[in-house]
Parts: C-alpha cells; sequence; structure tokens
C-alpha cells in the first residue's frame, strides 16, 4: 500500500456540479467527501498508516481533531499505534462543551503540559475548525501542528501557519483534479 493508492481513494472522494455549502460557510461547486475515505477500511487503514508516521516523525505524543470529520483520522492512527507499540494519547475536540454529563469540550485522554499534540483534519478550507480546537488543545498541552488529508488551498495553510502552527497536507485540491 502506497501513498499512490491513497491518493486514489482521495480522488474517488471527489464531487463536482451544483454548489455546495462547506463548513467554511464559502461555496463550492466541488466538494471533498473526507468521509468516504476515513469511513472505508482500506482508506481506513492507508490514513491511519500515514497519521501514525507522521505523529512520530514530528516527535506527537496524543493525536487529536475536531469533531466530526477527524474523528475516524484520530481512531485510526490510535488502533495502528496500538498494534505497533507505539503509546499515542487520542482527543476529540468538540466544538463547545457539551451542555450535558461532564460539560467536556475535549474527550479522550487527559492532557498535560508535556503532551505534544498534533491536530489532524479531513478537509481544510479555511482552517477555523481546526484552528478552534488548536485554541482548546493549546490550554492544556502544546500543539505541534496541523496535518491534514486535503488542503482546499483556500487560505488555510496560511491562516493556520500565521497562528505559529506547522501545516502539511497529504494532498492539495488541486493533486485530486482529474488528470
Amino acid at each position: 500500500m502506497s501513498n499512490a493508492e491513497l491518493l486514489d481513494h482521495l480522488r474517488r472522494s471527489v464531487s463536482r456540479g451544483a454548489p455546495i455549502q462547506l463548513a467554511s460557510g464559502a461555496t463550492s461547486d466541488v466538494y471533498v467527501d473526507g468521509r468516504r475515505v476515513s469511513l472505508d477500511p482500506q482508506g481506513s487503514l492507508l490514513l491511519g498508516r500515514a497519521i501514525l508516521a507522521m505523529a512520530q516523525a514530528w516527535g506527537a505524543t496524543c493525536v487529536a481533531g475536531p469533531v466530526t470529520g477527524a474523528c475516524p483520522l484520530v481512531s485510526a492512527a490510535g488502533v495502528l499505534a496500538a498494534q505497533a507499540g507505539v503509546p499515542l494519547k487520542l482527543v476529540y475536540v468538540r466544538g463547545a462543551p457539551k451542555e450535558h454529563g461532564l460539560g467536556k469540550a475535549i474527550e479522550g485522554a487527559s492532557l498535560t503540559p508535556e503532551d505534544r499534540v498534533v491536530l489532524v483534519e479531513d478537509v481544510v478550507t479555511s482552517g477555523g475548525s481546526v484552528l478552534k480546537a488548536a485554541e482548546r488543545v493549546a490550554e492544556q498541552a502544546q500543539v505541534l501542528g496541523v496535518w491534514c488529508m486535503v488542503d482546499r488551498e483556500a487560505g488555510g495553510r496560511e491562516r493556520i501557519e500565521a497562528a505559529g502552527y506547522r501545516f502539511e497536507a497529504l494532498a492539495t485540491l488541486g493533486d485530486l483534479s482529474p488528470a
């Protein structure tokens, strides 16, 4: 299994046609449905491997991401980390604290100031969701940066880097254009 196989999965997640409203509020006639890859067994395996390798290369002790797009990414990396015997905390970051139960905004492992966290996201447009998650995580731990499946090349990278975070994308929207 290679990055080429993963790019093939990503290309199949792209739809073109009528304008669709994105989470950023923008509209686009190109939609990347990251869950078609992250919730596919083979895609999940490939993404989990890529995320685990990146987390180890960055020296991360935790993989986190905003709900819901990043949830399967975080979980895939965690399963593979457990199989490989790699200690790795896993965290989901809510957009707002729950209004019931314990009222948590961050779910999963308890973070400490010594933790080094990489945030993952399926698709980055403006970067707003992942930056909000980074702010929440930074209250408890060190944020190393952001990794995403697809950078829509719509200013998200620049906003994330301007906030002082490293940014890496598996692919850009341009990479997924038809040949």
